[in-house]
């Protein structure tokens, strides 16, 4: 057992997807159960972006609050949470991916053994599950992928003023940041209110699939 999992590791890090899938298989694990588990994480992953970029804004609220002290120190932490949230974001971004990857997968052998059918009944309905559950799966991946759109445009900022404040660590520097906190809060609202969607979307389609 041992000696397989790290097989399944080491297929899951090199890309060979269809023997990654079919190692699996052999334990009895669908892609169907490997769909789920990833959308399971997917939704965490975005649960965590949702709480580091709102804890990055509180970082930020501090800096435009600065009333003295050790600006370096205040630079550090900013910095240190743009680092997070950029990591954050790209544990969100890798996490669609493998949701991406194991549905179309999924799909494809679904839609391939509809031809192996001589039963015309079951073979329709299967059809019609088939196109129910990729329905619900494009609303699912869509409202993703506009949370994952939503990130850029927040880490983009927070990187701008990281680096200005790196460049400039005196009061006028802080004076000059506090206009751009509102934009940043009004974009991490977005972004927030878009994962939520997405969240929502996961948790139905999770639900979907398991009954």
């Amino acid at each position: 057992m041992k000696s397989l999992v790290i097989a399944l590791l080491t297929l899951s890090l090199f890309g060979c997807q269809s023997a990654y899938y079919a190692a699996w298989e052999k334990l009895g694990v669908e892609k169907r159960d490997i769909l789920v588990d990833r959308v399971e994480d997917a939704k965490d992953s975005q649960e965590d972006a949702q709480k580091q970029f709102a804890s990055a804004l509180e970082e930020f609220s501090h800096l435009i609050n600065f009333d003295g002290g050790d600006l370096q120190d205040v630079y550090e932490k900013l910095n240190s949470q743009f680092e997070a949230s950029q990591a954050a974001a790209n544990d969100v971004s890798n996490r669609i991916d493998k949701v991406e990857s194991v549905a179309e997968a999924l799909f494809d052998e679904w839609n391939d053994e509809l031809e192996k059918y001589s039963n015309a009944k079951l073979k329709n309905d299967s059809k019609r599950q088939l196109n129910d559950t990729q329905k619900r799966y494009k609303t699912l991946i869509t409202a993703m992928r506009k949370a994952e759109s939503k990130m850029a445009p927040v880490l983009t900022a927070l990187q701008d003023n990281v680096l200005y404040l790196k460049h400039n660590l005196n009061a006028n520097a802080v004076g000059a940041l506090q206009g751009e906190f509102n934009l940043i809060k009004k974009d991490i609202d977005l972004l927030i209110k878009e994962m939520n969607s997405a969240i929502a979307q996961s948790n139905d389609f999770i639900s979907s699939i398991k009954s």
